[in-house]
């Protein structure tokens, strides 16, 4: 598998993602700086997390009309790999890639803490490496992770079974006190029609090694590295 991480102006948790793919996969993936305009030979690419342009007029809204944007929309158009964390997630949304949008959290406070999602489907290649239903611990570190969509874009996520991750207690359960950024049903990362469009706020990058405090999230980077095996 060969991965390209976009690194945008602010953006500071691309070597976090280097690590956890390179760890799961044995190649160091590239580094693209955002004025550049080619993905060739790229399979997987990882938009991560930070303060892209500084999170200035709308979280990720200035990185999306960076020039490496349309090259990853045209990736993704060719049924390339494309994954977002964090401020990614924020800027995929903004490109127009997934629907909704990330809003300020329900309390209006950055959150910095452990969360635990609930894979809601385990037959993709992000998925593949989990249970369905499984539940499994990752940081998160947002202020605006809040996901929000149209009712109709909502329930259709939910009929297509486009929900990747659902924000959850230790045994499951959906709960408001789990979800404490506010998101729309419990909602921590979605699904392209395809499924080869993740977008997803927490951080499973960050604990992919027992020097970190676990290995939560390192099967969603097996499982690419297995589904996308060159």
């Amino acid at each position: 598998m060969n991965a390209a991480i976009v690194v945008f102006p602010g953006i500071n948790r691309e070597r976090d993602m280097a690590i956890a793919l390179e760890l799961s996969t044995g190649r160091k993936p590239r580094m693209v700086w955002h004025k550049e305009t080619s993905l060739e030979g790229i399979d997987l690419v990882v938009l991560p997390g930070g303060f892209s342009y500084g999170d200035y007029l709308r979280c990720g809204a200035m990185a999306a009309h960076s020039p490496i944007m349309a090259e990853v929309k045209r990736h993704a158009e060719r049924g390339g790999y494309v994954m977002g964390v964090c401020n990614g997630f924020q800027i995929i949304t903004e490109a127009g890639l997934l629907p909704g949008a990330l809003l300020r959290n329900a309390k209006l406070r950055f959150l910095s803490m452990d969360c635990n999602l609930r894979v809601e489907r385990a037959d993709t290649a992000f998925t593949g490496q989990y249970a369905k239903s499984q539940v499994f611990r990752a940081p998160m570190a947002h202020g605006d992770g809040n996901y929000t969509a149209s009712p109709e874009d909502l329930d259709r996520l939910e009929g297509e079974g486009l929900v990747a991750f659902r924000y959850a207690e230790a045994d499951g359960a959906l709960t408001d006190a789990a979800n404490r950024n506010g998101s729309a049903r419990n909602i921590a990362g979605i699904f392209s029609p395809n499924l080869r469009v993740l977008g997803l706020m927490p951080h499973p990058e960050d604990l992919v090694d027992p020097l970190m405090g676990g290995t939560d999230g390192k099967p969603l980077f097996d499982g690419l590295a297995a589904a996308l095996a060159a």
